[in-house]
Parts: structure tokens; sequence; C-alpha cells
């Protein structure tokens, strides 16, 4: 073991990674230093470190990309390494070098495995010569759109174009015919340049069906490289992931250990000294083949470390220095089954567009029996627009796959989120979907299960007469609760009515009658019992709680053995409930009060067919039309970029321009209006 471990490092990212970077790092002693953009002062990881550096204003290029004031904040506060974390400049080799230059230790590979590596196309050259399984393409930077479509339509449809220096679904699209290539390659080089200031593009074949399975490895500076097991990462939806496992349910032994040796020899071919990602493509016979090494510490990391007993973090900083693996690859035994949601802030039920704003409530559920909280924000802080929407890391380690689902069926219920919106439905109800609990699915499963994108109505309750019994025993409770005022007038004091109906549906004015649900209470020895009487029969639900008005989280046990956790929220005889991903929203009335109800008008909502209105908040960067303009449907009007993404706005129907409201450069918010049509 080396007698020379650092003293004090720095962390050259942001958000939940610099924290897990600042968790390890306390655990081993080693002091901190964090930076952070000017948006960033009051951050979560400004707050954990030892020390803090601002190095600029909020946008990324101009503060956690810009190497100058990176270094210069390691030779200002004396920390001898740098963790570059995951995204930014974790994977540039100019700036490992420039570390290197500086006397400085970078807490990663060596600059020459990164160019080698990190480049996609030098790194499938380099995976052909290591007699590495590669797919069919075209491995040259593309420079025309022309040249594209000619390639693609060579290697055959559908084909996948890459930015050669992308990464977390980035740069890449897939065409399946002349027109989105064309288009996709204009898109890949308009978002590498932005996202990594490299804009070259190149193309393979679309591997149909796949799964998407990566490689950990480790490897030192004694030339010892291990393989630490599989994840599968398929579960993604526009190339980006969104749950990952290890170990896969879809690999077997043999299969794994056959991809662990290429990945190793991979590895040892540059000379591998850190922690590392190597990531193939499976097919449905187990044939696999390279994509890309990632050159630095993944996003889902933990998992690995959970069936591993490994801190990967705390492997890179003694790989770098200068340490030898305390392990060798007959020491690696795989321990039960891990999964982790990423939580991000975008709302599922409007295509996923980021949400930004600040977080009212946000409580993390406990880290107990295997669940893992990975996050880099607090109640009350703010989600700014200029980054990636990632806010938390949920991971779960159980005995074996089925455990680890249950595991990240409760911990999701009891995610608590307010002031923005979080893909947390999205989440839960992937979990509970037949096909992935049945362990059977692939990369298209999130677009061929949900074609329309994921709406209210997706996923349905599994029991709604449940939640309505829930929604009765809010409104009995909250009615307690009134019950207990003091200063009533004697005689005259407030008595509850038994008998409610919950309201749920399409309101009076649709096209579909609401559903009348009659309920009626009774209560003794704290057990609220709602019988809901229907023509044949009385379901009855014995709830046991001690929920009270206010409470974000309801904790009940029904008939004495269903034990459940549902978000609630309150708006006078207004209920929502989340469960397990389904919404259910209702009223909870007396039978008169429902009755009245349907007799109610519904309000139109306003016409906005002529307006184009940004969906997100977000920097407007193009204005594709101007005044006069005649477009058709489909056509591209603008482009809005958000959290790192750029995201296009075509026209729903033809049109003649009338007037342009927004300038470029100009930052938006939600439903500004920004195109007005004729």
């Amino acid at each position: 073991m080396t007698t020379n471990m650092f003293k004090k490092i720095l962390i050259a990212n942001r958000g939940e990674i610099a924290c897990r970077v600042i968790k390890t790092a306390k655990k081993m002693g080693i002091k901190t230093v964090a930076v952070y953009s000017e948006v960033d002062k009051e951050a979560r990881h400004v707050q954990l470190a030892d020390e803090a550096i601002c190095i600029g204003p909020a946008p990324s290029r101009e503060s956690y990309l810009v190497m100058d004031r990176i270094i210069q904040a390691c030779k200002d506060t004396g920390a001898q390494a740098v963790h570059p974390g995951y995204g930014f400049l974790s994977e540039n080799a100019q700036f490992a070098r420039r570390c290197e230059e500086e006397g400085i230790v970078f807490i990663g590979p060596k600059y020459q495995s990164i160019a080698a590596m990190g480049d996609k196309i030098a790194s499938k050259k380099l995976a052909l010569e290591a007699k590495v399984n590669t797919i069919p393409g075209f491995n040259e930077a593309i420079e025309k759109s022309e040249d594209a479509v000619k390639i693609a339509q060579e290697i055959g449809y559908p084909v996948m174009i890459k930015a050669s220096a992308g990464g977390g679904g980035k740069g890449l699209r897939v065409a399946h015919n002349d027109k989105e290539a064309h288009e996709g390659f204009a898109a890949c080089r308009a978002e590498a340049l932005s996202s990594f200031g490299d804009d070259r593009v190149f193309i393979e074949k679309f591997v149909e069906g796949p799964r998407h399975i990566e490689i950990q490895v480790l490897g030192d500076s004694h030339g010892n490289v291990v393989y630490l097991g599989e994840r599968d990462c398929s579960i993604q939806r526009r190339h980006q992931k969104v749950i990952e496992e290890a170990p896969s349910p879809f690999i077997d032994p043999v299969t794994r250990k056959a991809m662990g040796e290429q990945a190793v020899a991979l590895a040892k071919a540059v000379n591998y000294q850190s922690a590392g990602t190597v990531e193939f493509v499976v097919g449905k016979d187990k044939t696999f083949y390279f994509l890309e090494m990632n050159t630095r510490l993944q996003v889902e990391h933990p998992v690995t470390e959970n069936i591993t007993g490994l801190d990967l973090v705390e492997q890179m900083i003694r790989v770098a220095a200068g340490e030898k693996l305390a392990f060798k690859q007959e020491d690696i035994k795989l321990d039960g089954w891990s999964m982790e949601c990423r939580i991000n802030a975008d709302d599922p039920f409007r295509n996923f567009l980021p949400s930004t704003g600040r977080l009212v409530k946000y409580r993390p559920p406990e880290e107990i029996d295997g669940v893992r909280v990975d996050t880099g924000v607090y109640e009350g802080g703010e989600i700014p627009m200029y980054y990636d929407s990632m806010i938390a890391k949920l991971i779960v380690h159980g005995k074996d796959r089925k455990e680890a689902i249950e595991k990240m069926r409760a911990a999701l219920n009891d995610f608590v989120i307010r002031g923005i919106h979080s893909n947390i439905p999205f989440q839960a109800a992937l979990l509970q979907h037949p096909r992935f609990v049945s362990g059977d699915f692939t990369t298209g499963f999130i677009a061929e299960e949900y074609p329309d994108g994921f709406q209210k109505d997706s996923v349905q309750p599994a029991d709604p007469k449940r939640l309505a019994a829930l929604a009765a025993f809010m409104r009995y409770r909250y009615l307690q609760h009134i019950q207990m005022i003091d200063g009533q007038l004697a005689g005259h004091e407030m008595t509850i009515a038994k008998r409610f109906v919950v309201v749920t549906g399409s309101r009076v004015g649709s096209k579909e009658k609401p559903i009348d649900i009659p309920i009626r209470m009774d209560v003794k020895d704290g057990v609220y019992s709602a019988y809901i009487e229907e023509a044949d029969e009385i379901s009855r639900y014995d709830i046991v709680s001690n929920w009270r008005p206010g409470q974000i989280c309801l904790r009940a046990t029904i008939n004495g053995k269903s034990k459940i956790t549902a978000q609630v929220r309150r708006h006078g005889v207004q209920y929502q409930l989340v469960l397990d991903g389904a919404q259910y929203e209702c009223m909870v009335l007396s039978p008169l009060g429902a009755e009245l109800q349907h007799r109610m008008p519904v309000k139109l909502a306003p016409d906005t067919s002529k307006l184009v209105m940004s969906p997100m908040p977000g920097l407007l960067t193009q204005i594709a039309v101007k005044v006069g303009d005649s477009v058709t449907a489909g056509q591209k009007l603008a482009a809005i970029e958000a959290m790192k993404m750029e995201n296009t706005l075509s026209a729903l129907q033809d049109g003649v321009i009338a007037e342009i409201c927004a300038n470029v450069g100009e930052s938006l918010a939600v439903d500004q209006l920004i195109i007005r049509f004729e």
C-alpha cells in the first residue's frame, strides 16, 4: 500500500456526483475542494466540501468546462488531485494532460487512454485490433449530410448516427430512411458541437431488438485489470438510460465471462488505469458487439458497488495514488441484485420536458434496508436550466431481482418531490410493467410500450375502489380534524356524516360520464372501515393509519395485510393519490353535493391552435421562420435549449407566420409566446 495518499482533492463537477465523491473522500480522511458556477453558489456540493471556489458564470462553457480556472483553483487551494466525476471534462484528454503537466494528479485514466478510447472512431479501430467484436459501420468522420445519406444507404437502414465525442444519449440519432439520415446528421453535429465542442460524426449499423449491456472494468498502474460483472442498461428513453440493474436478467455466466474477458483485453490494449466501462450491444442470440468505452465513472456505478461490495470512487482514488488493486479476478463475487432509477427533473406527462424551479418539498426515502439515495439537491434549493436534468439516483439492493423490484417500488412511492415535476410516476409504472418484471425487454421497450408517450391514464390503478376508500378515509380524517376546533356552540357541535360519494372520471360536458362510488364509513377501535356498496356486492376496506391532514405520504395497512404508501394532495374536496405510477383524482362529496356537481358546467380551454408557446423554461437558440412565411405541418419553427438538450418546435398544421414574439438568445418561461400564426 502507498504512503502517498492525497491530503486534498478537487472535484471538477457539480450535483450528485460531486456529493458522491466528497462522501468517499471524507471516509478516506481526504479534504475536498468544490468548484461552482455563480448559479450553484448555494448548491449541496458546495456546502459539503471543506472549501469551495467560484469558477465562472452559469453556462458550463464559461465555468465547469474552463480548464484554466479549474487548474488555477487546484493551485490556489493546494489540491493535489482532481476527480472529474462524469460529464463536463471527465473524458477530455486535453484536460487530463494539462493536469499532468501542471503536476496535478488526474483521478482517472491517463490522457493517452482517454484519447484512444474516448474517441468512438479511434476506439472502434483499437477494438478490432484487440479482437473485440465490433458492429459494421463507417469509422471515419463524415463531413456532409449528403455523404451521411450515401453511407447509410450502403450500410443499410436502420443506422445510428453518433457524435465521436458523444455520450449520455447526446449527439445520437437513429435513422430509418434518407430523410431521417439527412436531418439526424445535422442535428447530431449541432448537438455535439454545443455539448462537447467536437462536431465529428460517424455512422454504424443499428442492431434491432438489442440489449444494452456494459462491463465495469478496473485497472491499476501495475498492469492489473479486472472486470466487475455487467450492468443491464436496456431500459432507455431516446437513448438515455432510465433504469439500470446488475446483474442482467439476460446474461448467463458463459456470456458474462466472454464479455468480461474482451473488456479486459481492450483495457489492457490501452494500458487502462482507473475505473472504466466497456459498453456492448447484445442480440437475442447473445452475440455481442462493442459499442464504446467510457473512460470515467458511470452514472450507474452504484449497482456494481452493491453487488461487489467495492467503493469504485475509493478504488479510483487509490489507483491514482499509485496503489495496486487489492484483489484479483477470482476474488470478485456477485452478491444479490441491485437496481438504480434516475430521478430526473422533467415532466413525464408533457413528453418529458425539462422542469426547473424551486424544490418546495424534497424528502427522499430513508436509507435503510438496502435503499440508497445519491443526490445533489435539498429542500428549498433551485433546479437550474443550465445543466442536465438528473437530481438524484435511487438505488436498492435485494437478495434477488424480485426483492429488488419490490424495494424499488416501495422507495419510489416514498420519494417526495414538490415544486417541480419529476419522472417518478413513470419510473413507478415501469417497475410494475409485466415485461419489465419478467425481464423480457430490449432497448426498444419504452418506445414499444408507450408509443404515444406516457399519459396520466397510461397506468390504471390496480384497485380503483381501494384508492376511493383511501380518499374517503382522508376526507373523514379531515372532518375529524375540523371537529376538534374549540368554541363550537353547545348542542350544535359538528357531526360527521357517514356517507360519501367519491366522484371520479370525466365531468359533465364531456363524452364520458363521471363515476360515482357511494361509500359508507364506520370507525371502531382505530379502524376506519369503508364499505363500497354496489348492485350485488359490498366491498369492505379496513384501513389502519396514523395519517393526519397535511401529511404528504399516507402509510396504511388495508384489511390487515396490505401495506401501502401513497402520496396525496388535497384541495378542498378534491383529492389526488399517486401509487405505483398510477394517479387517482377524485372529489369526496356528500350525496347531495355529488348530484349538484354533475350539473356544473365545464370551463372550455382557450384556443391556442394559432400560437406557438414554449413548452418549458429554456434558451431560445433558433427561429427558423420569418413573418409572412408559409409553413407546412412538421416544419421546424424554432429550437430551445434546456438542461443540455436541444428541443425542436415544429408546426402542428399548415399556416402563415403572422408575428415573431420572442428573440433568439432570450430566456423563455413555460407557455411564453414565441410565434403567432395568421
